[in-house]
């Protein structure tokens, strides 16, 4: 006998949305819902045990004007060149979506940035890199789990990172430790979400050797 309901637990997974043009910019999020999405995050897995993550919410209207303006001058040329190599179609919507979102990015009720309070040296090797955001990671897409889960949208976006040094001046972070993303965090409008077009784990995945297909 299963622990959990299946139908609600994979609905949940599987209609976690990157939310941009259902956000609801006019309705404030309280800092108590926050920090419940908070709390499930910091039981995600990571390296060690050793919680060296944190979380920055950024909810001052001031800041996030700036934070937004720096996103949107980053974001802004990058998926205009980006959108002008996209076919027609679903992609191309969702550049569409992610500049409506660009434009508006100041405007989102509350920002939540993951962090890690340390930083990769130079010279980092893949087994250490897939370590180091493998502690931080699974703890963010709790958050967006989370999130959804209490009525709220979120967008897992780097684009910030293009101005990380001027980010972390504004908001007071130091240079010794990560900025890994920023969500922004906002009730969504509409009932409901529904699980997005993808191809059949057939489709996608080996067993044993590389090539080596379900079918095979």
């Amino acid at each position: 006998m299963t622990e959990f309901n299946l139908t609600q637990t994979d609905g949940l997974l599987t209609t976690t949305k990157q939310v941009r043009k259902r956000l609801d910019f006019d309705r404030a999020v309280p800092r108590r819902l926050l920090l419940d999405c908070i709390e499930i995050a910091s039981r995600a897995p990571m390296g060690g045990n050793l919680e060296r993550n944190k979380w920055l919410v950024i909810d001052d209207p001031d800041l996030k004007a700036k934070v937004g303006e720096l996103y949107l001058s980053n974001a802004g040329p990058y998926l205009e060149e980006r959108a002008k190599e996209s076919p027609e179609g679903r992609s191309q919507r969702v550049f569409d979506s992610a500049m409506y979102l660009a434009e508006r990015m100041g405007e989102v009720p509350a920002m939540v940035i993951p962090i890690r309070l340390d930083r990769l040296p130079e010279g980092t090797s893949v087994e250490e890199t897939a370590g180091y955001y493998g502690s931080v990671l699974p703890g963010a897409w709790s958050f967006q789990l989370a999130a959804r889960s209490r009525g709220l949208g979120s967008c897992w976006t780097t684009l910030h990172l293009g101005h990380e040094a001027e980010t972390a001046e504004l908001l007071g972070i130091p240079d010794t430790v990560t900025q890994v993303a920023l969500f922004p965090v906002a009730y969504y409008t509409g009932d409901t979400f529904r699980a997005a077009p993808r191809r059949s784990a057939e489709d996608i995945t080996f067993f044993n050797t590389w090539g080596n297909t379900a079918s095979a």
